[in-house]
């Protein structure tokens, strides 16, 4: 989902709790991340990995001129001869400690997830979850954003929704507006007919 779609989305949310939620978790995310520096990691299941949202959310670092975004997907299927940043397997998760951050995303908890997010707080890693809420892993976790089953979003658009957030600078019009102008201008450019000759 491209820049101009997210805004669509936003438009239609608009009025909706959704913005609000996907904000507060966004900025929760980037206060953790800049704050204590130790790098993100982004976790999904065996059956759903969040490869999606980690593109968006380097994407979103170099756009924001936050490094500290840019995460390490942590993948269950990893292999050492996949590409360097799709390598990093689950032991990258025990390996985890003070100052570090890691995302969850899960629409379900497996129990040995669950039990490597558990390894990973009492180690001293602050835990984000985006999922389907009221289970073990909202407990455990420091922050959650719940996408339950049957909501008005899915949590592929709450993802690009909170990946879109947390690029945005505090305080300031969000870095892709002015992305979306530059666009709309090339647009007017490309269509308009051309100079008259003198």
């Amino acid at each position: 989902m491209d820049a101009v779609r997210v805004a669509l989305l936003r438009e239609v949310l608009a009025g909706t709790e959704w913005l609000g939620a996907t904000r507060r978790f966004a900025g929760v995310l980037r206060g953790s991340v800049v704050t204590h520096g130790g790098g993100l990691l982004l976790v999904g299941t065996p059956e759903y990995e969040p490869w999606h949202l980690a593109a968006h959310l380097v994407d979103e670092a170099a756009w924001s001129g936050t490094p500290e975004l840019a995460p390490t997907l942590v993948r269950h299927g990893a292999c050492p001869s996949d590409p360097a940043h799709l390598a990093v397997g689950p032991g990258r998760l025990e390996a985890a400690r003070r100052g570090e951050t890691l995302l969850v995303v899960a629409p379900a908890e497996p129990a040995p997830l669950l039990q490597r997010v558990h390894d990973a707080r009492r180690a001293g890693v602050t835990v984000l979850a985006l999922g389907a809420g009221g289970g073990e892993l909202e407990s455990m976790a420091h922050e959650t954003l719940a996408v339950p089953e049957g909501a008005e979003l899915d949590l592929d658009s709450v993802q690009h929704l909170v990946s879109a957030a947390a690029g945005e600078n505090e305080g300031s019009p969000r870095v892709r507006r002015g992305f979306r102008d530059r666009l709309s201008r090339l647009a007017e450019t490309l269509t308009s007919p051309p100079p008259a000759p003198w």
